[in-house]
């Protein structure tokens, strides 16, 4: 019998959650430590409580080591990602559409040397492919504003034809019901003065 599948979401009861808080940061521990052994890589977790108690691992001797390479790394990625959007602004300005971007990146992925692609010449391409889907996002956006606008002008213009037509068939019923008046008017028994009823009666 499998596992009872469990709802993400937050445990009202306290007791339940505190219990499940505790398995869990020791599950997600252990991992960390199994990852760093198998991968031999450097690993580290930091857990805040709700009671704001810190709970860490650390697969290297120093913890503020792995931090500030960290906060460095993400340092000259901001500062690579700043000269990149001053030059990306006027080298990508020339690109009128979505397809010449993704060949461009499609190109460059293809090179012999992908492999050695430094982190701005993959932050261009990141940004290539951004723009590609800015712009068909964009697109996309403005062919359903389109076709939702050509679907209400349809609308309005079958409203009309039918409002017309309506009125058209009103007009030859009128027509047809005053025509059949004036048939049955003409068609009227006339009135006979008494010498004629005799006359009449006699004839029989």
């Amino acid at each position: 019998m499998g596992r009872k599948k469990v709802e993400i979401k937050r445990i009202e009861d306290k007791s339940s959650r505190q219990a499940t808080f505790s398995k869990r940061r020791n599950g997600l521990m252990k991992k960390s430590k199994q990852l760093s052994v198998l991968c031999d890589v450097d690993v580290v977790v930091l857990v805040f409580s709700s009671r704001e108690r810190l709970f860490e691992f650390s697969s290297t001797n120093s913890l503020t080591g792995v931090i500030r390479r960290y906060n460095n790394h993400m340092k000259a990625e901001d500062k690579v990602s700043a000269e990149v959007d001053d030059t990306e602004e006027s080298k990508y300005a020339s690109f009128m559409t979505m397809e010449e971007l993704l060949q461009t990146a499609e190109k460059k992925l293809e090179e012999p040397d992908v492999d050695d692609l430094s982190i701005t010449d993959l932050v261009h391409l990141e940004n290539q492919v951004e723009t590609a889907l800015t712009q068909t996002r964009f697109r996309k956006t403005h062919l359903l504003i389109e076709s939702i606008k050509n679907f209400h002008d349809k609308e309005k213009q079958l409203i009309e034809e039918n409002k017309v037509l309506e009125d058209d068939i009103g007009t030859i019923k009128n027509r047809e019901e005053n025509e059949m008046a004036m048939n049955l008017n003409n068609i009227a028994p006339t009135h006979m003065d008494s010498g004629q009823q005799r006359e009449t009666l006699n004839f029989l």
